[in-house]
């Protein structure tokens, strides 16, 4: 069972993220029972079963997004957004839009190359779960990244987690 930062909280999590190979067409695929993380693709083939299950979520790749989902929003719980490598910023920028241009309120999960420095970040961007890729980090060193979350008490800029920015405060108190 993977380790998950959620709302500020480590925990185990029994959610499979579905990846499709080369050989698998996405119409022909036998969906797991139990919490599942279904790729884009997967999500369009079986919409009408899928959108009536609870324990449904859709990940995108770095190169989807979230427009693509736009229709189906009201019915979507989670959706996770991968980060393939650590370099690719794609998905901050796809969650902050999840959260300012579309509203969403379910949980919005970074999966994939996500690091420890980057945590902070991510929430502010509109992550509320941050899963690790399985084995990437001790139970020590995600409860010592849980503590970190909380290393910057002053934000700087703006961001969909709606902290006020020190710059904006200090123009307001002169």
């Amino acid at each position: 069972m993977s380790k998950l930062i959620k709302n500020g909280r480590l925990s185990d999590d029994a959610a499979q993220i579905l990846v499709l190979d080369e050989t698998q067409a996405p119409e022909a695929l036998t969906l797991p029972d139990g919490p599942v993380f279904v790729p884009l693709a997967v999500w369009q083939a079986h919409k009408g079963v899928l959108a009536s299950r609870s324990d449904v979520g859709v990940w995108l790749d770095s190169h989807e997004r979230v427009e693509e989902l736009a229709d189906d929003l009201g019915t979507l719980s989670a959706i996770a957004l991968n980060f393939p490598k650590f370099t690719d910023g794609r998905a901050y920028s796809e969650a902050a839009l999840l959260r300012s241009r579309y509203g969403f309120t379910g949980e919005i999960r970074a999966i994939g190359d996500v690091l420890r420095d980057q945590f902070f970040y991510m929430q502010r961007c509109g992550f509320d779960a941050i899963q690790p890729k399985a084995g990437k980090y001790s139970d020590v060193q995600l409860e010592a990244a849980l503590a970190s979350l909380n290393d910057f008490s002053e934000p700087y800029q703006a961001a969909v987690d709606h902290a006020t920015p020190l710059f904006r405060r200090a123009q307001r108190s002169a």
